[in-house]
């Protein structure tokens, strides 16, 4: 909405940055308003890692906003041009919780807190710059009066009340951004919005969970907390160095959670799927895949491991390999279940597997689903508002040998829509499917996601599967 000038102080001569709102937005009062707002608030802040202010107001041509001109770059570009040490990014992350904690003194939200928004200087100082949306808190205590709702900001970096409810973002809305941003600069790439708490320290992991709980009160309520524990943490490491994670081994996780969580559904002619994934904020180890088997039959299958621990996600990785395999030789699932689950049971990782799967056969409009240890199916069949649910009472893949295990059927016809939702049983209030019911399958899983994803740390996937004929 503005064009930015390298402009000439007039007293000093020195470089400034001018900014000059659009034409076209001149007459758009609320938009003026903002852009002036913008201003005051620089106005309002001296501290050395916040853009200056020297001066705003009108021109011939309309409205401008002269600022200090800031040689360097944006931390976006930093942090991908960039190999940081774990002290050096926690260093540039004190400079900008040094800032929040000043605008935070002034009563100021910044509201879009991102790497782009944060420029490092030639000799390594940081700037936080565009306060193009920040708010005084006493106006967002008016925004809750008048009922103002409009969501603004980034959302990789912004925190869940500030998606869902704009008006009741506090500090620790910012105090969240600064998490994500902490986050990206300790492992020096770009999240993308998926946040792996595992692959910090555990001193370290600590810190930035807390900055990112989802529910704000239990989440850093001052950045001057938030500095302490960043400050102590650098004391130890300059005591005691912990040994980066590098780049080979991230790259070699990210392309696992490739393999084991599809971002897409496959485009099966009897089937419209709708798939809605929540990361979570650790690497838990989710697992979900899609099979179409010979004599026109549908398989999904979808696994989680049951003992948090760091080896998790290879873990599954193993038990993906083991699957594909198995659906090669034996296409029956109980038998196929039950040879995995001794393959589980004899394996050195000892670990334990939750697991669903779900096989369907149009040609006889017929279903099978067993689950172990794991989420029920919601059945809706066209035209019904009842839900409903598909269990099968097996122990998880891997505890015993002895297990026998146990399957259910139910007919399938063009038109019913099933829901497949990675830890949610038959004993949950089942509202969540119930409220979206009218909806195409993408949708629904969307929404259904939305519902219940809240504050969860673990990944969540969500399907919908529609019968077209």
């Amino acid at each position: 909405m503005s064009v930015l000038y390298l402009g000439i102080h007039p007293d000093t001569h020195q470089p400034i940055a001018v900014k000059v709102l659009l034409p076209k937005y001149l007459k758009n009062k609320e938009i003026a308003n903002r852009f002036l707002k913008e201003a005051e608030i620089i106005g309002m802040t001296n501290h050395p890692n916040i853009v200056r202010l020297y001066g705003e107001g009108q021109w011939e041509k309309g409205l401008y906003i002269a600022m200090e001109f800031i040689q360097g770059i944006s931390l976006r570009q930093f942090i991908q041009q960039k190999s940081l040490t774990s002290k050096r990014a926690l260093e540039i992350v004190l400079q900008v919780a040094y800032a929040l904690s000043h605008l935070h003194t002034h009563g100021v939200i910044h509201r879009d807190l991102k790497p782009e928004n944060i420029l490092i200087t030639e000799t390594g100082e940081i700037k936080v710059i565009d306060f193009g949306i920040a708010q005084l808190h006493r106006e967002m205590q008016q925004d809750r009066i008048t009922q103002k709702k409009r969501v603004m900001g980034t959302p990789i970096y912004m925190s869940p009340e500030q998606k869902e409810n704009p008006t009741q973002i506090s500090y620790s809305s910012d105090i969240y951004a600064l998490g994500i941003i902490a986050y990206e600069l300790i492992l020096g790439r770009l999240s993308h919005g998926v946040i792996h708490l595992d692959l910090l320290s555990r001193a370290l992991r600590a810190i930035i969970e807390k900055a990112l709980k989802a529910d704000p009160k239990e989440r850093y309520q001052d950045v001057i907390d938030f500095i302490t524990d960043i400050s102590q943490y650098i004391r130890m490491l300059s005591e005691e160095p912990e040994e980066e994670i590098s780049d080979e081994m991230l790259n070699m996780i990210q392309h696992t959670r490739t393999l084991l969580i599809p971002k897409k559904p496959p485009k099966w002619p009897q089937l419209e799927i709708g798939i809605a994934i929540h990361e979570g904020i650790s690497l838990w180890g989710l697992y979900l895949d899609f099979f179409h088997l010979p004599e026109n039959r549908y398989c999904i299958v979808l696994a989680e491991p049951l003992k948090a621990q760091a080896a998790s996600l290879f873990q599954t990785a193993i038990l993906r390999g083991m699957i594909r395999m198995a659906i090669q030789k034996d296409h029956h699932p109980l038998k196929m279940l039950q040879a995995l689950n001794q393959a589980l049971v004899d394996d050195p990782m000892n670990q334990h597997f939750g697991l669903c799967f779900l096989l369907l056969t149009p040609d006889k409009d017929q279903l099978s689903f067993i689950s172990c240890h794991s989420s029920d199916l919601w059945h809706i069949p066209e035209g019904s508002q009842k839900v409903r649910p598909l269990a099968t009472p097996n122990p998880a893949l891997g505890a015993s040998p002895s297990t026998t295990l146990l399957e259910t059927a139910d007919n399938w016809n063009a038109g019913d829509t099933l829901i497949l939702h990675s830890g949610l049983t038959s004993q949950q209030d089942p509202s969540w499917i119930t409220d979206h019911l009218l909806l195409p399958p993408q949708p629904q899983a969307d929404k259904i996601l939305k519902t219940v994803q809240r504050s969860a740390k673990r990944a969540i996937i969500v399907l919908s599967l529609q019968r077209i004929f």
